[in-house]
């Protein structure tokens, strides 16, 4: 069984951090020591990784992605492959992505395509959440099975009516299904029926470039479909997640209800912490790059989410990894900017983004560690084999220089998509080794990992949940 130490390094964890070295045996963490105490010094090992002056973090527990999705008539960009190969060269080693059941499939059917696409393909661990596209008797009967083989995340979505759109009765069910099951839902909260009316109205007015995706998905909408899901959940007995949070008003729905008790959670995503309209309205079409839905909002919206991830309204930063090349992919919605395929890279730039707020003095070190590692891998069951470094976690560990320097580029980055969404953005902090169940992956910025080294992970239920 081969040992690897780690030494000399600042293990941070979202409770801790401590001087200490680092023993890693058969792909798990096998103890820490005080860095040159007599435990420490005992240790025979056969590859020795020095630490000194790095920090030594868990991997990053990237709970929302989409390799190869399908959207629009094409496909997210990054395969299994290129996307979990990216996500390691950003100190991420574990990806939740969303299996998608099709209207009139089953889920089995969807979840099935899913495991084939990703088995064999991954340089890193994967677990799966399942899209209900089609609420009835039989998916709701199928998220029990699925919740007993460790699939126990099931996302709606309020938008996108006629491709993935429930209505209020067909969350509710669901939403009761999950209370009874263990299971957690998680919301696409905008209201996509309003939203329909006010795109075909800009269309018709000429309102056609990238920018008015933002203009009509309004914050108040949503800010009200946020509520409307807290009432549902409430009344279904069930706790909610709310995905990608962008809007100051959408997080005060979050706040109160938690105020009040109730398991509802938030997420959002490092492109409504560090972008804006502002880049939805770069000319030359160049806005294209920048459409996701929820879309980019204003930049004062930016402090309130800051504040929310401080005092725990928002548990959680995961990416929305959805990328569309620009060319080809992205031009598709010239003269109409509703057949723009919505989605952005961002799954290598994740960790990092989030150390520069370190560095600027938004979140703490150990909060950086929460909502990147911890509080994915306790939301979605996969905790404490994966978020943490303690003794029996699996070895998915991070040696981080916090005084590297770099600046973003779609020339550097390993996403498989022709540009980068911050392109030019000059970051302290830099991965340097990556070991992905105490095999390295990132072996000082160079890549020593294959795809087929990562491992379906099933999953527990909500870890927040009693």
């Amino acid at each position: 069984m081969s040992r690897t130490v780690i030494h000399g390094g600042l293990v941070i964890t979202a409770s801790d951090e401590i001087h200490a070295d680092v023993l890693v045996e058969g792909g798990r963490i096998a103890a820490l020591a005080e860095h040159g105490s007599d435990a420490a010094e005992s240790w025979t090992a056969d590859r020795s990784i020095d630490a000194t002056g790095k920090y030594v973090i868990p991997g990053g527990v990237d709970a929302h992605t989409h390799m190869e999705m399908p959207f629009g008539g094409t496909f997210a960009a990054d395969t299994f492959e290129t996307g979990t190969r990216a996500a390691a060269w950003g100190g991420t080693t574990t990806i939740v992505d969303f299996a998608i059941q099709s209207v009139g499939r089953s889920l089995r059917e969807g979840l099935d395509a899913w495991y084939a696409k990703a088995d064999g393909n991954c340089a890193i661990d994967y677990a799966f959440h399942m899209i209900l596209a089609d609420v009835n008797e039989s998916s709701l009967k199928e998220m029990d099975l699925l919740v007993a083989e460790g699939v126990t995340s099931f996302k709606l979505f309020m938008a996108y009516p006629g491709v993935f759109y429930s209505d209020d009765g067909q969350i509710l069910r669901a939403m009761q299904r999950a209370g009874s099951n263990g299971g957690l839902i998680m919301m696409h909260a905008e209201n996509g029926i309003a939203i329909d009316v006010l795109v075909e109205q800009a269309l018709a007015e000429g309102r056609t470039d990238p920018r008015y995706h933002g203009d009509v998905r309004k914050v108040a909408l949503e800010a009200e479909a946020t509520h409307r899901a807290i009432q549902l959940a409430r009344v279904a007995g069930a706790p909610l997640y709310v995905v990608h949070v962008s809007a100051d008003e959408a997080l005060a729905e979050i706040a109160a209800a938690r105020h009040k008790g109730l398991p509802v959670f938030g997420e959002t995503c490092p492109q409504y912490l560090f972008l804006s309209t502002d880049n939805l309205a770069e000319p030359d079409f160049e806005g294209a790059k920048y459409v996701c839905s929820t879309p980019l909002r204003p930049r004062e919206h930016q402090e309130a989410l800051w504040r929310g991830l401080r005092n725990n309204e928002l548990q959680v930063v995961s990416t929305d990894h959805c990328p569309f090349c620009f060319s080809g992919q992205k031009e598709m919605g010239r003269g109409d900017f509703s057949k723009i395929p919505n989605g952005m890279p961002g799954v290598e730039n994740r960790m990092d983004l989030l150390h520069q707020a370190v560095v600027d003095g938004h979140i703490s070190r150990r909060r950086w560690i929460e909502i990147a590692c911890a509080s994915p891998a306790r939301m979605f069951g996969l905790y404490p084999k994966k978020g943490t470094i303690a003794p029996g976690a699996d070895a998915d560990i991070v040696v981080y220089d916090p005084t590297a320097e770099q600046t973003v580029s779609a020339e550097t980055h390993h996403m498989n998509v022709d540009y980068s969404a911050y392109e030019g953005k000059r970051l302290t902090g830099q991965v340097e080794t990556v070991l992905s169940r105490g095999e390295v992956v990132i072996d000082r910025r160079t890549f020593t990992g294959h795809a087929g080294h990562g491992m379906y992970t099933p999953r527990a239920t909500c870890q927040y949940l009693d």
